[in-house]
């Protein structure tokens, strides 16, 4: 069991879980430096959080009134959905003693499971970093492994207009095209080509391509183009391009080079493209991406970040795509130019609410049929299947109840 400081440190951490303010200053922030993409100390201690209520997470298969089931549910509905001590324990039929009680077992499991997991050793815990001296070498090649490294790297996919990543890539590496001579040029649709993306990761794809085939291509040899299927050009406002970006050239020496390399591969799989090279009779080689993600696009509606989070994390590994977004509105135009395998929506949000969504894409021919997972903390299904919902599920939900919809809905494979 970790000190009662830190057991406190924890509590407080819980009760600002959206306030990133409060959690920089909080004394578990630095134990959480050198986290994925460089992020905000607040940003990773939120993560670290919300992953540690979610290892609490029991079994789909347990009673919903097993003490390990209503200790997750308090904390979920506690700090994850935000709702006060007694309004979660009305929900799960609970006396406040009751409650307050099972969350404050549910906060020294938390701090368990962060204590065991902290990145950074308290102080004095290390000798050897107590004295100031080195990590070993074996643990600074581990830090530092490509599998590390892509592993840190947060995904968010965001649909955009992949022509204006290929512009910056182009201008990125035109430095090195006049050093060695050589020029190329973009070959793209004028239509705007829309994939879910994520920016970083893709702007860095294209820069690595871009300057490793100018180091082996011929002069005057080089064409990149990006080609969209003509359909769905002409649908590009109600669904996702499927866009295809070929890199050929003629080698130097007359031989191919090697230019996806491990850390190129992962990225690439990271974003679900598929990527072929090919050799042709005249000597071009032809490197072609597919940017269209396998699996089903799946769009999250929900105002709460944290929850957000869950279900990107909760859906990550199971061959499809996440596109979130915390605004009804929002989600309602992504939704009508996304056309996504599925949608889950929340209720109660600002501005639209969830119900009102709902009807609005049952009503449009082009959004009818996408199936729509209600996913509420008020328990009201009969509304939910009145106004056209495929499946509704009470929060909090858990990871194995979103997949078991989605696989009953064949979204996702078993």
């Amino acid at each position: 069991m970790p000190p009662d400081e830190f057991i406190e440190q924890v509590k407080q951490a819980l009760e600002h879980l959206y306030d990133f303010a409060a959690l920089q200053r909080s004394p578990l922030a630095s134990q959480w430096a050198g986290g994925p993409g460089g992020q905000p100390l607040s940003h990773q201690l939120r993560r670290a959080l919300i992953t540690a209520v979610e290892t609490l997470s029991p079994d789909s298969r347990a009673a919903h009134d097993t003490p390990d089931a209503r200790i997750y549910n308090l904390l979920h509905l506690r700090y994850i959905e935000g709702i006060t001590v007694q309004e979660a324990a009305n929900r799960l039929g609970l006396s406040t003693r009751q409650a307050h009680r099972s969350l404050r077992r549910g906060e020294e499991s938390v701090a368990a499971i962060l204590w065991h997991r902290r990145p950074s050793p308290p102080p004095d815990s290390s000798p050897a970093l107590a004295t100031g001296d080195p990590p070993s070498s074996s643990s600074a090649q581990q830090l530092s492994s490509v599998q590390a490294e892509i592993a840190q790297l947060g995904t968010h996919l965001q649909p955009v207009d992949i022509r204006p990543l290929l512009a910056e890539a182009h201008t990125a590496v035109s430095p090195l095209a006049h050093a060695l001579d050589l020029t190329f040029a973009l070959d793209m649709p004028a239509e705007a080509v829309i994939i879910s993306v994520d920016t970083a990761v893709t702007r860095q794809i294209f820069v690595s391509l871009f300057s490793r085939v100018l180091k082996v291509a011929q002069k005057d040899s080089l064409h990149i183009r990006l080609a969209a299927r003509e359909a769905q050009v002409r649908e590009a406002q109600v669904r996702e391009a499927q866009a295809t970006l070929t890199i050929s050239y003629v080698p130097q020496g007359g031989e191919a080079a090697d230019m996806i390399d491990d850390v190129l591969t992962r990225l690439i799989q990271r974003l679900g493209w598929v990527v072929r090279v090919e050799e042709g009779r005249d000597g071009r080689c032809a490197l072609t991406l597919n940017l269209t993600g396998r699996g089903a696009l799946i769009l999250v509606v929900d105002d709460n970040e944290g929850l957000v989070e869950l279900l990107d994390r909760y859906l990550s590994g199971h061959d499809c795509r996440v596109v979130t977004t915390a605004s009804g509105a929002e989600g309602l135009q992504l939704a009508q130019e996304l056309r996504p395998d599925a949608l889950i929506l929340d209720v109660m949000m600002p501005g639209k609410s969830g119900w009102e969504i709902l009807q609005i894409l049952r009503s449009q021919p082009h959004t009818a049929t996408i199936p729509i997972i209600i996913c509420s903390v008020f328990n009201d299904p009969d509304l939910a299947y009145a106004l056209g919902a495929s499946r509704f599920l009470a929060k909090p939900i858990s990871r194995d109840h979103i997949l078991d919809a989605l696989r009953e809905l064949k979204v996702v494979q078993t």
